[in-house]
């Protein structure tokens, strides 16, 4: 039995809770996500969320 966890719906998993159970957290999360995938895009590292 394999289980393959990919890293990006993790991710939006744990966040999509936190807003729900924390609203004010949208801001800092979509901040967060944003400079990451910004970062992402900038260094080259796009194969990290497949």
């Amino acid at each position: 039995m394999n289980i393959h966890l990919s890293l990006a719906p993790l991710i939006s998993l744990i966040a999509g809770i936190l807003i729900l159970i924390m609203p004010r957290l949208l801001n800092f999360i979509v901040a967060i996500y944003l400079i990451v995938i910004g970062l992402i895009g900038l260094f080259g590292t796009g194969n990290l969320f497949k």
